[in-house]
């Protein structure tokens, strides 16, 4: 059956390739994928699924399902296509979405035989507030048995971590005044946000290695000779852990809240954008799709490299068995959201693991969906 799967993947490869492409050529920010999504869900309907589009009040988010009817598992894969301001798809998830789509395909034309159903995820804008978070809380993966995502990097690696994230914003209210005449009569916030910053920098050394706290104030006065009468700061708080997160974030809401009181501002704490899980990657489903890259003959198999970014299949990562691996399209490092990266992504080296990595992920669903020993493996090892 593999060797059947594999040379239907032959067949497809060239209309994902168009996908890709098309995508990577109309680059559309977060939310905002209208092209990229009707591009996806328009093959996906061709090939049997049906398709419910603006999940969540989403509009580019979608969830499309081909079921055997036949008792079974059921397997996911999920999409990203949204592109990043002036770089455009600078990480790639033209191939993201290609390739899941791809794979959902090619393992639609087996399904009759095999039995239980596939289910493909569009999941909009993972650079910002990504849809996954949402549809992770909102039980959206509840009957899934495996979900799966391959990204593109500059060599082939094994799905690994991500750090847990929160994105905090400290908004100061303070009061305006002349500052020279009667600075006495106004209350600073830029003061306050100053000593927030200064606070964070003193609490690093009093943090495990894994965390990361970076911000910028993004208002902090209009005038030199006025009293800034409002300030803000954001920053990315990041942990191994969500519960080390958790933790961390509260003395860094402290150290705010603190600044507040040493000021006289009043603070709002809000978070600009949606928080983030750790990735905890399915170990007995990464040494599967690991075997399935070595059957099409990638070989070269690089360890997880240890992450510092943050990403919102993590939050999927904790409520269902699920893998993030990546998939090479340059043979050396590379360094993602750069236009270098941009232009990686479509290379010729680039089409080929695009048709690599759609029947790798097609080959791990078969296995989710046929191979009862490992799919109880996988189970216990996440239970």
């Amino acid at each position: 059956m593999k060797e059947r799967i594999i040379e239907a993947a032959n067949q497809i490869g060239k209309r994902i390739t168009e996908i890709s492409d098309f995508i990577h050529g109309h680059p559309e920010l977060g939310n905002q994928e209208f092209q990229a999504a009707e591009k996806l869900t328009n093959f996906l309907k061709s090939h049997g699924f049906e398709v419910k589009m603006g999940l969540e009040e989403r509009p580019t988010a979608f969830k499309a399902v081909l079921d055997s009817g036949k008792t079974g598992p059921s397997v996911a894969y999920l999409c990203e296509y949204d592109a990043l301001p002036e770089i455009g798809h600078g990480c790639g998830h033209n191939m993201i979405g290609a390739m899941s789509v791809g794979a959902a395909a090619i393992l639609a034309e087996f399904l009759p035989e095999i039995g239980g159903k596939i289910v493909v995820f569009g999941t909009p804008a993972e650079e910002t507030d990504g849809a996954k978070v949402e549809l992770a809380e909102k039980g959206y993966f509840e009957g899934i048995d495996a979900a799966m995502i391959l990204h593109p990097e500059g060599n082939t690696e094994e799905s690994g971590n991500s750090l847990a994230m929160d994105a905090l914003q400290f908004s100061f209210k303070g009061r305006a005044s002349h500052a020279a005449a009667s600075p006495e009569a106004g209350i600073n916030a830029l003061d306050a946000a100053i000593l927030t910053f200064n606070g964070i920098n003193a609490l690093r050394q009093h943090v495990s290695s894994d965390v990361r706290m970076h911000g910028i104030i993004t208002e902090g006065g209009k005038a030199a000779n006025i009293v800034p009468e409002y300030a803000e700061a954001r920053f990315y708080v990041r942990a191994a852990k969500r519960e080390v997160l958790d933790l961390v974030a509260e003395k860094v809401k402290n150290i705010a809240r603190g600044a507040a009181l040493m000021t006289g501002a009043e603070l709002e704490i809000s978070y600009y954008e949606i928080s983030y899980d750790d990735m905890k990657t399915n170990k007995v489903l990464s040494r599967a799709f690991n075997e399935n890259l070595k059957k099409i003959g990638i070989e070269e198999i690089h360890s997880p490299k240890p992450s510092m970014g943050s990403i919102d299949m993590g939050n999927v990562s904790q409520v269902v068995p699920a893998i993030h691996p990546y998939i090479g399209v340059a043979g050396k490092e590379m360094i993602g959201h750069t236009k270098d990266f941009a232009q990686a992504v479509i290379t010729e080296k680039a089409h080929e693991a695009l048709k690599q990595g759609a029947t790798a992920l097609a080959l791990t669903g078969y296995d989710v969906l046929t191979d009862a020993k490992l799919l109880k493996e996988i189970k216990k090892e996440f239970a």
